[in-house]
């Protein structure tokens, strides 16, 4: 999960020793997670390279986004997200495809060594071509630049959130008491986090701002009704992105029977077709200066791509699933740089790192939770479809002891005739199951489409504040 909660430490880091240098770090924990996994042997060493890949990953992702607003006036920021999102296109278009073939190949660690070419790559473009201005300070004020208290509560908190989001209904049911517990501790300790930032700010006011306390998130990020919708957005795009992510592949496994690979290429519609909409947003917007068309247009044509989802049946045709896909492909590509832009131009520039980091933090809290709520839905829905259809009941699977839920039917599948009654009913479960999914997700897209009627257009002219620019001559 990108260890969402140290996005912003990232950021405070890079503020205090510089983007580059701590760039430089997250390519090197990201390659040492890498090294770590594909020597692993056990669950445990896994585990760790892992943690590590998602540390040095979420610093990529969080300081990419930061140089941006660094190195480029606002107004001009949405072509070069563009060029950011082709390369995460790319990137998730062919990684499931080649991750699934090597997988399938016995030579899954692979799947790790192929980043380190690439992270070699980023090591030698930032360190011969990223010369950035900043301003000098001892380390005493360098390590004063951080909010040791904030980043605490803030750490602790997420934390204690995320753990039962990802155990809730796998490992301890969803209403025990070591899911419930955690998930009121983390929501009490966001509840004084936002009470501790709003108290020092109050505190700092009539206080120079060389000497104002530090404050991971400072409230001025959150100043009016329009950042609100837009990180409540940021999430539910989130959420519904890698519900996308996550359970098509499954339901082109389960119900049509694909291998991992085919089941990955058929995902490239809903992939393929956010670089064209990330690419439109960031000339429409350049030349224009106004993103709110973006925003409304993103959020329906998720809510109708979502809704086209409730079309795919077991026997839909190639040509019908990839129209179906395609569409809500589209809408969620629209929402990639207009709502990034949108909260950009809607908060003070000198707080922009900040808030463009925050809209990757939402958006990784959506990740999270978009798994864990479809997979509760899907599990539950099997449940209910197969006891109600009394199928299973004399089969291996259900004497095994194994818990009911799509992987299970998956294996089961390839071991009974496909046009049996059991396997159409198994089929037809499976179909319903999803269905329920896209149905919830449609659900969410209109919600956040009536929302977003409230965003407010603000100006994209403003002055473009920046201590670490980029510096055209060294010499």
């Amino acid at each position: 999960m990108r260890l969402h909660y140290l996005l912003l430490i990232w950021v405070t880091l890079s503020d205090a020793f510089g983007r580059r240098p701590v760039m430089l770090m997250a390519l090197l924990i990201f390659a040492i997670g890498a090294i770590v996994c594909a020597v692993s042997h056990d669950w445990t060493t896994m585990l760790a390279g892992r943690t590590d890949q998602g540390l040095g990953g979420g610093g990529l992702i969080a300081l990419t986004t930061v140089l941006i607003t660094d190195l480029v006036p606002l107004r001009d920021r949405g072509r070069f997200y563009a060029l950011v999102s082709i390369v995460w296109a790319a990137g998730s278009a062919t990684g499931p495809i080649i991750g699934g073939a090597l997988a399938q190949s016995g030579s899954w660690r692979w799947i790790f060594w192929i980043n380190l070419p690439i992270v070699g790559m980023g090591v030698v473009g930032i360190g011969l071509f990223l010369r950035l201005a900043r301003r000098r300070h001892t380390l005493t004020e360098k390590l004063r630049m951080f909010d040791y208290p904030g980043s605490a509560l803030f750490i602790a908190s997420i934390t204690a959130l995320l753990i039962p989001i990802t155990w809730g209904g796998v490992q301890y049911a969803w209403a025990s008491w070591h899911t419930l517990v955690p998930l009121l501790l983390g929501a009490a300790g966001l509840v004084g986090f936002s009470l501790y930032e709003l108290l020092v700010a109050a505190r700092s006011r009539d206080v120079a701002i060389s000497e104002r306390r530090p404050l991971l998130i400072p409230p001025a990020v959150m100043s009016n009704w329009t950042v609100g919708i837009l990180y409540a957005g940021s999430t539910f795009h989130g959420l519904i992105l890698y519900s996308l992510v996550y359970y098509m592949p499954e339901y082109f496994q389960s119900v049509k029977g694909y291998s991992p690979v085919i089941a990955g290429v058929a995902a490239l519609p809903q992939t393929v077709t956010i670089v064209p909409c990330a690419i439109l947003v960031g000339v429409i917007v350049g030349i224009t200066g106004r993103y709110r068309w973006a925003v409304w247009a993103g959020w329906l044509l998720t809510c109708f791509g979502m809704g086209f989802l409730i079309l795919l049946e077991s026997n839909t045709t190639v040509a019908q699933w990839i129209f179906l896909e395609a569409v809500s492909g589209l809408g969620i590509g629209l929402l990639f740089p207009s709502i990034a832009l949108a909260i950009q131009s809607s908060v003070p520039q000198r707080e922009v790192s900040v808030a463009a980091t925050l809209v990757l933090f939402f958006r990784s809290m959506g990740q999270a939770i978009g798994v864990a709520v479809g997979g509760a839905i899907l599990d539950n829905q099997l449940q209910r479809q197969i006891s109600a259809a009394s199928l299973l009941e004399d089969t291996s699977s259900s004497q095994s002891g194994l818990s009911l839920n799509a992987v299970t039917l998956v294996e089961l599948l390839k071991h009974i005739p496909s046009d049996s009654s059991e396997a159409v009913e198994i089929r037809r479960a499976l179909v319903d199951s999803f269905q329920v999914i896209w149905m919830v997700m449609c659900g969410f897209a209109g919600l956040n489409l009536i929302l977003s009627i409230g965003v407010k257009e603000f100006d994209m002219n403003q002055n473009h504040e920046t201590e670490q620019g980029f510096v055209h001559d060294t010499r």
